[in-house]
């Protein structure tokens, strides 16, 4: 027993010539090496304990004798060595449910390969009921498993050219006592734990084959249709008006979510099949955390961006007349910059120990152990159903507004509204069932699995950043207007880009001469002019 001193490491065949049967090391903080060949020229250990020591790794030779390895507390051993040298381990308690899910698949594969290699022995097992020693035998040697030498057993698989046929050979001391049933019929089983628990299943990071499929396409179209927004306004040699500002800034919003569900997709397919091996290290290193805070600045910038939109809206149009009131970039300039500062401090809480971005593979904030991080949750949740219902109430004032017949170009007013509410409906219609399945589970009543709530991640929770580039922007005559009108300066599309530019002016121009002869020429031109503005 070697607990509770204050070496940090253990050198080359430190155990030489020793007996371990059990070998202590727990509650050594400071030991973080334990050299590869520590253990050789030693016969055991039987039990290995490394509890709470801040070892980062374990040597890979002498572990074939470990029966029982403790390893909890733990934190920094995030690999283990190969677990074929594991060979004889019967128990393991360790810090990460992972490497029980690595033990567990590892004893699958090793079943699927014995029963692949001796299906005899299968057969065989099935037909024997704990007969006598010399009854198995005799049962073997007619049924031609043996070979012309009694002693000789011979292994092999179905096929002719198989690489799996080997040999055993047993002197007459080695058969006292041999029992079929319990030697080959009765295999042992290894215990582990912590078992993978709901937020941790022995799963890949997405789960489903189909939703790798789906989240290619998905980050894909969110990412270029949101790049492609954002290059053309910005580059767009027109004036940066409010609405124009603030499409920017939702664009960014959906660029970023793109770029989250980009780096989970990646992660995935490369952990396909073996995730077990990397959890540890995507989880609780920086990737998770970056990707948790892409997705929770995103998701929450988005939606604070959507909710100034259609405030917007409803202001210009409801005073489309009252000039004195419009709403101007020095007015929006400070409100984005407080979401930006909202957004920002919400998704670096849970970096600053307020839930956290670690529970699950894919890296939303779902830790919700503490009344502070439930209250987190809560907030987050709360907030975006009031943004909801805000602006179910400005599409409803909307509506009532353009109904009103002394306003001017109602039917203008109409279609703006309209595309505006398939716009918000189609972004909050997907993210209700989130909002519902994530309050019932901030309420530690979970509905569905984690395993369930990742076909929500990728069919529901993106699917707004995809269609609010086609919806808000790219479906419009002014996104239209101003794309070819930059392609013309890369040499493309240059008649388009000719014939947007003469209906540009062909507007200002019958807009200005309508304005002059009104009795109220200032108000009713510039409302005329919005509201066309507005439309495209």
């Amino acid at each position: 027993k070697l607990y509770k001193n204050g070496f940090e490491d253990i050198h080359s065949h430190a155990f030489n010539g020793t007996k371990l049967n059990q070998l202590i090391l727990k509650d050594n903080k400071n030991l973080r090496r334990i050299h590869n060949d520590a253990l050789r020229g030693a016969t055991g250990p039987d039990v290995l304990d490394i509890s709470s020591t801040a070892l980062e790794s374990l040597p890979s030779y002498g572990l074939e004798a470990i029966q029982v390895l403790n390893a909890t507390s733990s934190y920094s051993l995030k690999r283990l060595p190969p677990l074929d040298k594991f060979s004889s381990l019967l128990e393991a308690v360790l810090t990460y449910p992972s490497h029980c899910c690595a033990f567990q698949n590892l004893r699958i594969e090793k079943q699927n390969s014995l029963l692949s290699i001796f299906d005899n022995f299968s057969k065989e097992c099935e037909s024997t009921m704990r007969k006598p020693t010399n009854e198995i035998l005799d049962d073997a040697y007619n049924a031609s498993l043996w070979s012309a030498e009694k002693n000789t057993y011979l292994f092999a698989t179905d096929e002719e050219n198989s690489p799996y046929s080997y040999s055993a050979f047993f002197d007459d001391s080695e058969m006292t006592g041999f029992d079929f049933e319990y030697d080959f019929c009765q295999p042992k089983i290894l215990t582990c734990t912590p078992e993978p628990d709901a937020f941790n299943p022995c799963e890949d990071i997405l789960g489903y084959s189909f939703l790798r499929v789906l989240i290619w396409f998905i980050n894909i179209l969110a990412i270029a249709g949101n790049f492609t927004v954002l290059l053309v306004l910005i580059t767009s040699h027109y004036k940066l008006t409010v609405p124009r500002f603030l499409m920017c800034n939702l664009s960014f919003a959906d660029f970023c979510m793109g770029l989250y569900l980009l780096l989970i997709a990646s992660v995935d397919a490369q952990t396909s099949g073996q995730y077990y091996n990397h959890a540890i290290d995507w989880q609780t290193g920086s990737g998770c955390s970056t990707a948790g805070f892409f997705t929770v600045f995103a998701s929450e910038l988005s939606v604070y961006t959507l909710t100034v939109i259609t405030v917007e809206r409803w202001h210009t149009i409801t005073y489309a007349m009252q000039l004195d009131r419009k709403l101007r970039l020095r007015h929006a300039v400070p409100i984005m910059l407080g979401g930006w500062i909202f957004s920002i401090l919400i998704a670096v809480l849970p970096l600053l120990g307020v839930s956290s971005y670690m529970k699950v593979s894919i890296c939303l904030p779902m830790d919700i152990e503490t009344g502070l991080s439930q209250a987190y949750i809560l907030l987050i949740l709360v907030l975006n159903v009031v943004a909801f219902l805000v602006i179910c109430a400005c599409y409803i004032k909307i509506y009532i507004a353009v109904q009103n017949p002394e306003l001017v170009a109602a039917n203008k007013d109409t279609k703006i509204a309209k595309r505006m509410a398939i716009l918000i409906f189609t972004d909050f219609t997907c993210m209700a069932p989130i909002s519902f399945f994530a309050i019932s589970a901030a309420f530690k009543v979970p509905l569905i699995t984690v395993t369930n709530s990742k076909i929500l991640l990728v069919l529901f929770y993106p699917v707004n950043s995809c269609a609010n580039p086609f919806l808000y922007a790219i479906f419009t005559k002014a996104f239209r207007r101003d794309f070819f009108l930059l392609m013309s300066k890369l040499g493309c599309c240059k008649s388009q880009a000719e014939l947007y530019r003469m209906n540009y002016f062909s507007a200002y121009a019958s807009n200005c001469k309508n304005g002059s002869a009104a009795t109220a020429p200032s108000k009713t031109s510039h409302a005329l002019l919005l509201l066309s503005a507005l439309e495209k």
